[in-house]
């Protein structure tokens, strides 16, 4: 299918992370938030593709695909439902994926934190509590003591600087009213001064949640390594493929300083930085600039452009020197032949970048499910497979079939 060549030791995986698949995760902080009045979140997660019991079902679509990696995401709120108070089965649970993965030859990339957090650790204000990173580090250290051992790689946070991300959308003001209001009926129906979650974040409070956030990874990196000093520990960032339209690049560096460029300093002592891409932005001395008319857009209403990803790899190793796990990257879409259009050029982009010198150890898909996409629930598709609403029943699209083969190819 394809000329395309890669190292044999590449990583190719799809993702899939616990809120957004697993399902009935009641004791977490996103839970709580979906339920409150006015909610930010269209819909509430519910039994979500109901992969808390279908696990194994979809660790078996990742082998079915051909691919060598899954990427998926360990609940804090299911390991620790309430403060110091250990749930051993949840822990069973996650371990036995663990092995799953192992047994059926796919190296498990774990993420500690993707957003969700215990409810517990909402009330106490999320990151904005000064013993967040301490309490953090003690949940590391337990899922490290139990498998950390037969892990790939080690994901501490997902998207840590994705409030800051969006801050740069031009969201209506209502929207910004609700994360307000949502955030204030969860303080008040849970009885606290403040009820805070890491993806719904006031704008007067970014900084500090980052702070928070800096602190989080530290403390988790020292405890995970610890535990196994020779693991790779990263974590993820959200990163767009922020162009320059015209002559004028300072609209486009200030959003680099703004949203990048603590967490790319920080990183540089890690073992390698995930990036996560889905759209390029283009930007004159005025501010973000529109796709033409008639360009194909995806759900998020930007245009659909294969090269993002080598542009966000490129641009994350100049800044980092560190190796780069693309952890995730897809397209928002319910026309699944774009989707199928857009792997292969993504991938050609990306094998260009690395011919240029930069270190790429792998390619994550996301998402392998339909799921529960935060404030949009149910409503925008990114998956290589349906789920039945109903059934939870999965169905390949196209698009699983095209990146299976262009892998197969590949490693042939």
């Amino acid at each position: 299918m394809t000329d395309l060549t890669f190292p044999s030791d590449f990583l190719w995986g799809a993702a899939g992370a616990g809120h957004q698949i697993e399902g009935d995760n009641t004791t977490s902080d996103t839970w709580y938030a979906e339920l409150v009045t006015p909610s930010v979140f269209q819909e509430p997660s519910g039994r979500a593709c109901d992969s808390w019991n279908r696990w194994r079902e979809d660790i078996g679509l990742v082998v079915g695909m051909g691919l060598t990696s899954y990427r998926f995401s360990v609940e804090w709120a299911r390991v620790e439902p309430a403060e110091g108070t250990w749930d051993e089965a949840a822990l069973d649970r996650y371990e036995a994926m663990v092995d799953e993965c192992v047994a059926q030859g796919l190296a498990p990339v774990v993420t500690f934190n993707h957003f969700t957090a215990p409810h517990w650790f909402a009330c106490r204000g999320s990151w904005l509590d000064p013993e967040a990173p301490a309490l953090f580090a003690r949940y590391c250290d337990k899922l490290m003591e139990r498998f950390g051992d037969r892990i790939a790689y080690a994901v501490t946070l997902n998207e840590p600087n994705l409030p800051h991300v969006l801050s740069w959308l031009n969201l209506p003001d209502f929207v910004r009213q609700v994360e307000r209001a949502t955030l204030e009926a969860a303080s008040e129906k849970a009885g606290v001064p403040a009820y805070r979650l890491a993806n719904v974040v006031l704008p007067e409070e970014l900084d500090a949640m980052e702070d928070g956030l800096e602190a989080g990874h530290l403390a988790a990196k020292a405890a995970i390594k610890a535990r196994r000093p020779d693991l790779p520990v990263g974590l993820s960032l959200a990163i767009m493929d922020d162009v320059v339209d015209g002559d004028d690049p300072t609209v486009r560096d200030r959003k680099r300083a703004e949203c990048y460029q603590r967490w790319l300093d920080l990183v540089r002592d890690d073992d390698f930085l995930g990036v996560q891409n889905y759209e390029r932005m283009s930007y004159d001395a005025d501010g973000a600039v529109a796709p033409a008319p008639g360009v194909p857009v995806n759900e998020m209403g930007t245009a659909i452009e294969p090269l993002s990803l080598a542009g966000a790899v490129r641009y994350a190793h100049a800044g980092t020197g560190v190796p780069i796990l693309v952890t995730e990257h897809g397209l928002s879409t319910p026309d699944d032949t774009l989707r199928a259009a857009f792997i292969e050029p993504s991938l050609a982009g990306l094998r260009a970048v690395m011919d240029e010198g930069v270190p790429v150890l792998g390619y994550i898909h996301w998402t392998l499910l339909d799921n529960f996409e935060w404030v949009f629930g149910y409503a925008h598709q990114i998956g290589l497979h349906e789920v039945d609403r109903e059934t939870f029943e999965r169905t390949p699209k196209p698009s699983a079939g095209v990146y299976a083969g262009l892998v197969k190819s590949i490693r042939a």
